[in-house]
C-alpha cells in the first residue's frame, strides 16, 4: 500500500477516476435486438477476420477484395503507429491503489475465486491507464458493452467503480442446456461467448448431494464446465500491462469516457512464467506484446481507422464432452 497520507491519496485517486478521455470515444448504445460485434482490423491473421465476417453474414456473399484492403489499411496504419507511437505501451499511469480500497480489497482476496485464480505470480491491485494497456483479444461484443455501461452508469463512485471491475458476486450466468447425445457424449450449449471447460477433477461419494447409485461408489470423476472470474485483471512485465481479463468492462469503462480503473495485476519476470498464467497469442509470442514499439491497445478499439462494427447473428456457445470408458485387467507377479 501507499505510504502517503489516507486524506490525500483518497482525492487523488477519486480525481484520477473521474477523469475523462479525450481521445475520440463512443457512448451510442446499439439496438438490444441487434447483436453487434467490435472488430480490431489490421491484426494478424486475416484469414481469421474474413472468416468471421463471413460467419456473420450468414452464407450471404462478402465482398472478399474489400475486406482485405480495409484490413491491409488498418495494418499499413499500424506501421505508422509503430514509429509515431513507439513506446507508448510503457507509458501508462499506473499505480498501486491506495489505502482507501484496503477494506474491499481484502474482501476480494479472501474470495475463493481469487484465492484459485491468482495463486501463481505477485499479485498486485492496481489503478491502471486504460487507453495504455496492451491487448490480445481481437474483438468484443458491442451489445454486451452497452449493457455493461448501463449497469455501471455514467458516473460512478470510486468504491462503485471498484465493485464493478471486482465483483464478488458473479454476474446472473446466460442460460446453460446440457444435452446428452449419448451415453458418454455431453455439450454445453450458451449464448455467452465465456462458457468454457475449466477441469476435470475426483469428487468423493459425500461431496454429491442427492444422487444415488445402484451400488457402492468407489470415486467420482467431474468434468467442470463454466463461466471465467469476473475480476479485471492484467499482466505486467516491466512498465507494460496486458490485459488479461475483462475487456468487455474495460471497453464500457472507456465509452463511458473513463480513463482509469481498479485492476488485479500480476507480475512476470521471464517468458516462463508469462506462459505459466497466459494462454495461446501471448504465450507463443510474448515478445510482440511486450518487447515491440507498439503493440494493440485498448484505445485501438475506439479509433476508427482501427476498428469495426460488425452485425452479428445470434451464435451458440458450445463445449462438448466425450468419455472414454475402458475395463482392463492388469496383472502382477507375485514373488515365491
Amino acid at each position: 500500500m501507499a505510504t502517503h497520507g489516507v486524506k490525500a491519496q483518497v482525492e487523488s485517486a477519486a480525481d484520477l477516476l473521474a477523469q475523462r478521455a479525450s481521445s475520440p470515444r463512443s457512448t451510442s448504445v446499439p439496438d438490444s435486438e441487434c447483436q453487434q460485434e467490435l472488430w480490431l482490423l489490421g491484426q494478424p491473421p486475416l484469414g481469421r477476420y474474413i472468416e468471421f465476417v463471413e460467419q456473420a453474414a450468414g452464407g450471404a456473399r462478402t465482398d472478399r477484395a474489400a475486406l482485405m484492403e480495409e484490413w491491409r489499411a488498418a495494418n499499413d496504419y499500424y506501421q505508422e503507429l509503430e514509429r509515431s507511437e513507439a513506446g507508448i505501451a510503457n507509458s501508462g499511469s499506473h499505480r498501486e491503489l491506495d489505502a482507501s480500497f484496503a477494506s474491499m480489497i481484502s474482501e476480494v482476496t479472501a474470495h475463493p475465486h481469487y484465492r484459485r485464480a491468482f495463486d501463481t505470480l505477485p499479485t498486485t491491485f492496481m489503478l491502471v491507464e486504460l487507453d495504455k494497456l496492451i491487448v490480445f483479444q481481437r474483438h468484443v461484443r458491442r451489445t454486451f458493452v452497452a449493457e455493461l455501461m448501463r449497469r455501471v452508469g455514467p458516473v460512478p463512485t470510486p468504491e462503485a467503480l471498484f465493485r464493478f471491475c471486482m465483483p464478488l458476486e458473479p454476474s446472473a450466468p446466460a442460460s446453460v442446456r446440457i444435452c446428452e447425445l449419448g451415453s458418454h457424449r455431453y455439450v454445453f450449449r450458451c449464448e455467452s461467448v465465456d462458457l468454457r471447460y475449466h477441469e476435470s477433477t475426483v469428487l468423493r461419494p459425500e461431496q454429491v448431494r442427492d444422487y444415488h447409485s445402484f451400488g457402492a461408489i468407489a470415486g467420482i470423476v467431474g468434468v467442470v464446465v463454466g463461466f471465467g472470474c469476473d475480476f479485471l485483471n492484467g499482466i505486467r512485465v516491466g512498465n507494460r500491462i496486458l490485459l488479461h481479463n475483462g475487456y468487455h468492462r474495460a471497453c464500457a469503462l472507456r465509452s463511458l469516457g473513463m480513463t482509469h480503473a481498479p485492476c488485479i495485476v500480476q507480475t512476470a519476470t521471464r517468458s516462463d512464467e508469462i506462459q505459466a498464467v497466459v494462454k495461446g497469442r501471448v504465450a507463443e509470442q510474448p515478445e510482440f506484446y511486450f518487447e515491440s514499439a507498439r503493440p494493440p491497445l485498448l484505445k485501438d478499439f475506439f479509433d476508427p481507422r482501427l476498428r469495426k462494427v460488425l452485425p452479428l447473428r445470434r451464435q451458440m456457445h458450445l463445449v462438448e464432452v466425450t468419455l472414454e470408458i475402458r475395463h482392463l485387467v492388469e496383472s502382477s507377479l507375485t514373488p515365491d
